[in-house]
C-alpha cells in the first residue's frame, strides 16, 4: 500500500465531510496528531483504513485509491487536484471559462471579496462560511503556488460560449452578490480574458489555450499526466464555486480506458481549436462585442 497517497486521499475525503478533524480522531478513538500522521503518509492498519472509511461514508477503495474517486463538495475536490497536481508534469484542460492555474493575482482577491461578502450575508453562520472560505482559498493558492514551482506544461481549451458567459457574468458568476460586487467581477472577468488573448498571442513555452468556435462540450474534464501515471478529472465545479457547495459530482480515476478515452475527444477538439493569432484576435472580439452590449 502506498501510504502517502492513502493519507492525501483521507484528507481531501476529510475535507469533502464536512468533518473536524477532532470529531474524526474522537469517532476513530486517536488523537488529532494521529489522524494528522496518517494524512501525512504514517503507516495505516487496513482495520483503521476500514473504520475511516466508514466514518467518512466511502467504499475503503477508495481511501486505498482502487476504482474511482468521487466528490459532492467543491473543497474536496480542489484538495484532491492539488495532491495530483504536485506530480503532474502536463495537464491538458477540456472547458473550462479559465485555466486557472495561470489566472491573475486579481482573481484571487476578487474571489476573497466576493465570498466575504457571501460570509457576511450568512447571519448566524457567518464564522463557519468564512472559514471555509478560508480552507478553499488556501488550498488554490497552494495550487497556484505548486505550479509556480513546477511549471508543468498545460494545454488549455475553452469554447467561445464558456467565454461569453464569463464575461456576461464575471468571476463568481454561480454567487448571489451585490450589483457593486458583480461589477467589480465583471471587470476581473474581462481582464482575465484580455490575459487569455495575451498568452495565446505570445504562445510562451509550456503553455498553450486554444479557442473552441464550435459547439460547447458536454463537460468540463482534465488530464494529468505524470511519469508513472495519468489521472482523468471530470468537474463539475467551476473554480469560483460557492465553499459551502455546489451541485454536482466531481470525479476522478486513473482507469486507462476513461483516460483514453477522454484523450481521444481531447485531440479531436484540439485540432479544430483556434490557436495563436487567430485565436487571440476571436478573443479579442467577444471582449469586443460585450463592452458594446
Amino acid at each position: 500500500m502506498r501510504f502517502t497517497e492513502i493519507g492525501q486521499q483521507l484528507r481531501a475525503y476529510r475535507l469533502e465531510s464536512g468533518l473536524r478533524a477532532e470529531e474524526i480522531a474522537a469517532r476513530l478513538g486517536v488523537s488529532r496528531a494521529a489522524l494528522y500522521r496518517y494524512e501525512k503518509g504514517e503507516v495505516i492498519k487496513l482495520d483503521t483504513i476500514k473504520r475511516l472509511a466508514e466514518l467518512l461514508k466511502i467504499s475503503p477503495l477508495s481511501l486505498l485509491g482502487i476504482g474511482v474517486e468521487y466528490y459532492s463538495r467543491p473543497i474536496g475536490y480542489f484538495e484532491r487536484i492539488r495532491q495530483v497536481e504536485e506530480t503532474a508534469d502536463q495537464i491538458l484542460q477540456v472547458n473550462g471559462p479559465v485555466c486557472y492555474l495561470t489566472t491573475s493575482d486579481g482573481y484571487d482577491s476578487t474571489l476573497a471579496q466576493s465570498f466575504e461578502e457571501l460570509a457576511d450575508a450568512a447571519g448566524g453562520d457567518r464564522g463557519g462560511q468564512r472559514a471555509m472560505a478560508e480552507q478553499v482559498l488556501g488550498i488554490q493558492a497552494a495550487r497556484k503556488r505548486m505550479y509556480s514551482l513546477r511549471k508543468p506544461s498545460i494545454i488549455c481549451m475553452i469554447a467561445v460560449s464558456r467565454v461569453e458567459q464569463f464575461l456576461d457574468t464575471g468571476v463568481g458568476g454561480p454567487l448571489n452578490l451585490s450589483e457593486r460586487t458583480r461589477r467589480l467581477c465583471r471587470q476581473v472577468a474581462a481582464t482575465e480574458v484580455q490575459r487569455i488573448a495575451d498568452l495565446m498571442e505570445a504562445e510562451p513555452m509550456g503553455l498553450q489555450f486554444g479557442l473552441l468556435p464550435g459547439a460547447e462540450p458536454t463537460g468540463e474534464f482534465a488530464i494529468l499526466r505524470a511519469r508513472d501515471r495519468a489521472s482523468l478529472a471530470v468537474n463539475p465545479f467551476r473554480p469560483d464555486a460557492s465553499p459551502s457547495g455546489g451541485v454536482g459530482v466531481a470525479m476522478i480515476t486513473g482507469a486507462d480506458e476513461a483516460v483514453a478515452a477522454h484523450q481521444r475527444v481531447a485531440e479531436t477538439l484540439w485540432r479544430e481549436a483556434l490557436k495563436g493569432a487567430a485565436g487571440a484576435a476571436r478573443i479579442r472580439q467577444l471582449l469586443g462585442d460585450n463592452r458594446a452590449a
